[in-house]
């Protein structure tokens, strides 16, 4: 006969059994289990520097997957969200200063596949005036190398040229270009081989003057990699997607790898302020939307992934992304809850004056990234605006 108290163990042991597995699935249908273990068992210990109590400087950029015509809108209506984007920004935004004297900044990917000069023309003096920037997004499918790279050489061409918009690299004299990829899918990173097609992504990027890749993270997206919170280089792995899963972390006095691009990844951890059930954490993944704007409390959660130069923690970047013409994002990214925290950044910088914020554009960003691993300080390239006057 069963003893009663080895079918009490067996069935404890099933229902622990039934919950891991439950709780695996839970995981792996929201993709978590491509990148959990590296968040919980990074390869680097985090440095021990306390940004709640130690000297720190902050640099904050929100790049804006700027899609007004939100798939098929008609044109009058994408141009709508444009203007309102133009003339609320500043009334909104315009009081505000970071430690540099300067009001918050705001990159504009701007889609190949929705391009329009009207659109451009009416963010361009946005941008003018001190207020941002615009890069290249881009949507594409089943794409060769050819056809990719004439894609981003025209429309390249076309901003600077038609638009007056993206840099000349001060050596070379070329049109450089930060970049996000469309659909998350850089690198043929989807597990489907859809939207996108292209493996050799990072060298055509490279060769038509993308400066840095701000597409990560992508989670829940399957198309998330393993490597996360890290600003490093990355090369073409012949013959493979997903080339950008790992590389060269970003350090003080190391010089990047030959043939490589930069990717500044936005923070990424289980968020279980908000678990389901007080079980299953959501994403935390720097995705500004509809009810979701920036706050205080998810600013502390961005800064405790300590995303940062190796050797220069007191350096933190936070990579945030929206959509910000998708309905819905766009009254949270030009309403209240933004304003607050905007509010709530310079009341703590007056509390702690080790605390030093700074709003920066991803070009920007990318640049200061240069100035850690040379050992330079921001103010390299960053400077008082005075061309954005308050509203």
């Amino acid at each position: 006969m069963t003893s009663p108290i080895l079918i009490t163990v067996l069935s404890l042991l099933g229902l622990l059994v039934i919950t891991v597995v439950s709780y695996g699935l839970a995981l792996k249908f929201r993709n978590m289990d491509r990148w959990l273990g590296s968040y919980y068992f990074p390869v680097a210990p985090p440095p021990e520097h306390d940004w709640r109590h130690d000297p720190v400087d902050v640099f904050i950029a929100v790049c804006d997957h700027y899609e007004p015509q939100r798939g098929n809108a008609p044109k009058e209506e994408a141009l709508s969200l444009v203007n309102r984007w133009v003339e609320e920004y500043p009334q909104l935004f315009g009081e505000f200063r970071d430690a540099s004297g300067r009001p918050p900044q705001h990159t504009f990917f701007f889609p190949e596949d929705e391009y329009q000069p009207e659109y451009l023309d009416a963010l361009k003096p946005l941008c003018d005036a001190g207020y941002g920037d615009v890069d290249i997004h881009l949507h594409h499918d089943a794409d060769t190398a050819d056809s990719l790279r004439a894609k981003l050489e025209a429309f390249r061409d076309t901003l600077f040229h038609r638009h007056g918009l993206l840099r000349q690299h001060p050596e070379t004299g070329e049109i450089i270009y930060g970049f996000i990829h469309g659909n998350w899918a850089l690198c043929n990173s989807r597990p489907d081989g859809h939207c996108c097609g292209v493996n050799e992504e990072i060298p055509i990027l490279r060769e038509t003057g993308c400066y840095a890749d701000f597409t990560m993270p992508s989670a829940p997206s399957a198309t998330q990699v393993n490597t996360i919170n890290s600003i490093y280089y990355a090369w073409d792995r012949p013959g493979r997607p997903r080339s950008h899963e790992t590389g060269q972390k970003a350090a003080v006095g190391r010089q990047p790898p030959e043939e490589s691009l930069l990717l500044i990844q936005g923070p990424l951890a289980p968020d279980w302020k908000r678990a389901k059930w007080k079980v299953f954490p959501r994403i935390e993944n720097g995705d500004l939307h509809v009810g979701r704007p920036a706050s205080w409390s998810r600013f502390e959660t961005w800064m405790d992934a300590c995303v940062h130069v190796t050797g220069r923690p007191d350096w933190r970047f936070i990579k945030l992304h929206t959509h910000g013409c998708k309905e819905g994002n766009i009254d949270t990214l030009l309403g209240e809850g933004m304003v607050q925290f905007h509010r709530d950044l310079a009341e703590h910088a007056a509390e702690h004056p080790r605390f030093r914020y700074h709003y920066v554009t991803a070009w920007e960003m990318a640049q200061l990234v240069a100035c850690a691993e040379n050992g330079q300080s921001w103010e390299q390239v960053l400077t008082v605006n005075d061309t954005a006057q308050p509203a």
